[in-house]
Formats: C-alpha cells, structure tokens, sequence
C-alpha cells in the first residue's frame, strides 16, 4: 500500500521549519521531492499526482481566503513581503468609434487570412488584393485537468 501523499509532504515541511527558506530553495526542494518520490516508487505516480491536485486546489483557496483577509499595508512577516497595489488603469477603447471600426475591420482581416490558409487555391479579398497564407505557430502542448 502506498504512503498518503500529504504524510510525505508533511515530512518534507518538517525537515525545513527550523529556517525559513526563500522562493528558490522552496522551488529547489519541491522539485527534488518530486523527483525523489517518481524515481522511489513508493506511491503510484498517478495517485500522487491526484492527491497534489487536490491538496493545490485545497491550499489556494486556503491563501486566497487568508490573503483577503490582510490589512491593505505594506507587511514583512515569516520572509514574505506583503504590499498593497491600486488597481491599474483600464482604458475602454471600445467607447472611440474610429478604435472600434479599427477593431472590427481587424477581425474581418483575421477571418479573411483564417479562410486563406484553409484553402488550397489563391484567395482574393473584396478589393481583389490576394490574401496570403500566413504561417502557424502552436502552443505547447498540456493535459486538462477535471474534478
């Protein structure tokens, strides 16, 4: 039977609560953890992975209700410093007519050159320009996670 994740990670915290490590030595000895807990094969990897999943979900809203909670100054407590940022200024570009005309003409571009590139002969816009195959980049790929 394999330990219970959280008992594991207890026992990584306890061997770190007599000094208060900075951001990189956490991220260093995270990782290690990790490491150490796939190359051991003490717990299933993805019964590990499912516990982690759920203990993230639990201790970010954790530190999002305690967070919220903070007086709005600036506080330096355990090796963390807490400061208070105003909300930043959103301009509502969509309230200038020519902005807006602007925008939507460049959607109407980015569905001429989506049609562009599906299609295997030239392509022409409504002025008889040819509308060019443009090249495509992906993003990494990822796995999705549900509850």
């Amino acid at each position: 039977m394999s330990k219970n994740l959280f008992e594991l990670m207890a026992q990584q915290s306890v061997s770190t609560a007599n000094f208060l490590p900075n951001k990189k030595e956490i991220e260093f000895s995270s990782k290690e953890f990790a490491k150490n807990l796939i190359e051991s094969g003490e717990i299933d990897k993805l019964e590990a992975f499912a516990q982690a999943e759920r203990l993230s979900l639990a201790i970010t809203n954790v530190r999002d209700e305690l967070k919220a909670s903070l007086p709005r100054e600036k506080n330096i407590f355990f090796g963390i410093e807490v400061n208070p940022v105003n909300g930043r200024q959103m301009i509502q570009y969509n309230e200038d007519l020519i902005w807006s005309e602007l925008k939507e003409k460049l959607s109407q571009r980015e569905e001429l050159l989506k049609v562009a590139l599906k299609t295997n002969e030239p392509f022409y816009d409504s002025e008889g320009c040819e509308v060019p195959k443009v090249s495509v980049k992906y993003s990494a790929d990822s796995l999705t996670i549900k509850y």
